[in-house]
């Protein structure tokens, strides 16, 4: 077995963490690059993505970018859709990404779009 990252090592223990405690809550996973983020709910249970959100949409790709604002938005436009979906709470999978800055701001986003985490 191949000797994993820190990153990705981080990324393994928030997941494992997540799924003794999330119960059967769908998990608000999300990626950062860095030009954009991206944000999706998943249901493990079914295996399938219940919404998403990125700032690539077609909407939106014009006047969004790597910035906080933007981020806030993505968890907004997330939280719509996942309320549409039937989904009110979530487990917060931050994806190895360090809670602060852009990942701060979505989840804030998604929190005032009425997602409970």
């Amino acid at each position: 077995m191949a000797k994993l990252s820190l990153f990705d090592q981080r990324r393994r223990r928030v997941r494992t963490a997540l799924r003794a405690k999330g119960g059967a809550r769908p998990r608000l996973s999300i990626h950062r690059t860095s030009q954009h983020i991206y944000a999706q709910v998943i249901d493990d249970a079914r295996g399938v993505t219940v919404a998403s959100a990125s700032t690539l949409e077609k909407d939106v790709r014009d006047v969004t970018g790597a910035t906080m604002d933007a981020a806030a938005a993505v968890g907004k436009r997330l939280a719509e859709r996942a309320k549409a979906a039937g989904v009110l709470q979530v487990v917060f999978d931050r994806g190895g990404f360090i809670f602060h800055g852009r990942v701060k701001s979505l989840a804030d986003g998604a929190r005032e779009g009425g997602l409970e985490f």
